[in-house]
C-alpha cells in the first residue's frame, strides 16, 4: 500500500463536495471549521465548485468530477477534504480518473457516503484512503477534542497508536444549536466476540460501503479487519441484512475481525440487539466482534486509514484496537 504523505504546518488542504454541496453548511460553521484548521497550521482553500447546489443539495458529476481532479493535480494541495456525505458519490466511481490519482498519491478524507470514493481509489490506486471527519464536523465548537486528537494522530504523525474510548460521546444536532449541547458517558466498547486479529482496515458506512458489491470497486477483503458503521436510518433489521449481505461476498471468509461503530439514538440499536445479530451469524463465531467503537455519526469520529492495518485484541471485558500502519 502506498501512503500518503503526513500533513505539516504550511500545508493546503483542498475542501470539495463530492456530495452534499458546502451551500448547506452556515457560515458560522465555515468560519469555525477554517479557523480551527488554521490552528492546525493548515491553509484552506475550496474547489471551484463545492458551493454549487441542486434540487438533490449537490452538483452535477461534472462539477464534482472537476474538481476531484483539479484538487490531485494541483501540487500544492497535500490532502482533501469533504465538506460532508450525501447519498451520491457512487454516481463518481466511472469517471473518476484513478491514474491521476495514483501519480499525485495525498490524504483523502471523509466518512458517511464519502466511503464510496474512499475504498474505490484504495481499490483501484493502492493508496490508503482516510475515513475521518469532513469540514462539517471542524465547525463543532464543544466536544471536538477527540475527534481532533485521532485526526492528528492519523494524518499528521507516522507513529501506530492505540484507540482508547472517549469519556462521553453525543449524538445531537450540534449545527442547529452550538451552546446547548447534550453529552453522554461512555462506557467503552462492547464485547460480543472474543478473539485476537490483525488485517488491513476496510470499510466505513456499512450501507455504502455495500453498494460497492459486485463492482471493479469493491476492496478485496481477504485478511481484512473490518470497520463499519451506519446512521439513524440503519435500525436493528436494515443493520442486519447489510450485514448479511456482506457476509455473503466470496471472500468474506477473509476477514478477521469486526469494528462496529457506534449506533445513533434515533437507530433504537441496543448492546442486546447487536449482540445477538452477531451470535445468530456462524460465519463471526470465530473471530473477534467488538461494538460501540467511536466512530460513525456521532462524535468523537476517529480517523482510521482504509487499506491501513490495524490489531484487534478482545479477552472477557478488555479491547485492545491498535492502528499500526496509516
Amino acid at each position: 500500500m502506498i501512503v500518503p504523505s503526513k500533513l505539516k504546518k504550511g500545508d493546503e488542504i483542498r475542501i470539495v463536495s463530492p456530495a452534499q454541496s458546502l451551500s448547506i453548511i452556515s457560515e458560522d460553521n465555515r468560519s469555525v471549521a477554517i479557523k480551527r484548521l488554521n490552528q492546525l497550521g493548515l491553509k484552506v482553500s475550496f474547489s471551484k465548485h463545492a458551493e454549487e447546489s441542486d434540487e438533490f443539495l449537490s452538483s452535477s458529476v461534472k462539477s464534482r468530477i472537476d474538481d476531484i481532479h483539479e484538487a490531485f493535480k494541483d501540487k500544492n494541495v497535500k490532502a482533501v477534504l469533504a465538506t460532508i456525505g450525501g447519498f451520491n458519490s457512487n454516481q463518481l466511481l466511472r469517471y473518476i480518473d484513478y491514474s491521476l490519482i495514483k501519480r499525485n498519491p495525498k490524504i483523502f478524507c471523509g466518512y458517511s457516503d464519502i466511503t464510496a470514493i474512499a475504498n474505490a481509489i484504495m481499490k483501484k490506486t493502492e493508496i490508503i484512503t482516510y475515513s475521518g471527519p469532513g469540514f462539517s464536523n471542524f465547525g463543532m465548537k464543544k466536544g471536538f477534542e477527540q475527534t481532533l486528537n485521532y485526526f492528528k494522530k492519523c494524518l499528521f504523525q507516522k507513529e501506530s497508536f492505540e484507540v482508547i474510548p472517549s469519556e462521553k460521546w453525543s449524538n445531537d444536532k450540534w449545527y442547529l444549536d452550538q451552546e446547548n449541547r447534550k453529552f453522554i458517558k461512555n462506557k467503552g466498547c462492547w464485547v460480543i466476540n472474543e478473539g485476537k486479529a490483525e488485517g488491513k482496515i476496510i470499510g466505513g458506512n456499512l450501507c455504502t460501503l455495500n453498494l460497492l458489491q459486485g463492482t471493479e470497486f469493491m476492496p478485496s477483503l481477504q485478511d481484512s479487519i473490518l470497520f463499519i458503521e451506519d446512521d439513524y436510518e440503519s435500525n436493528a433489521n436494515n443493520f442486519d441484512r447489510d450485514l448479511q449481505s456482506l457476509i455473503h461476498q466470496p471472500e468474506f471468509k477473509g476477514v478477521k475481525g469486526i469494528v462496529i461503530g457506534r449506533f445513533e439514538k434515533a437507530s433504537e440499536v441496543t448492546k442486546e440487539l447487536i449482540t445477538k445479530i452477531i451470535k445468530t451469524k456462524r460465519e463471526l463465531n470465530n473471530i473477534p466482534v467488538i461494538a460501540n467503537a467511536d466512530f460513525g455519526h456521532t462524535t468523537p469520529l476517529i480517523t482510521f486509514p482504509i487499506g491501513g492495518k490495524a490489531s484487534l485484541k478482545v479477552h472477557k471485558s478488555k479491547v485492545k484496537l491498535k492502528i499500526i500502519e496509516h
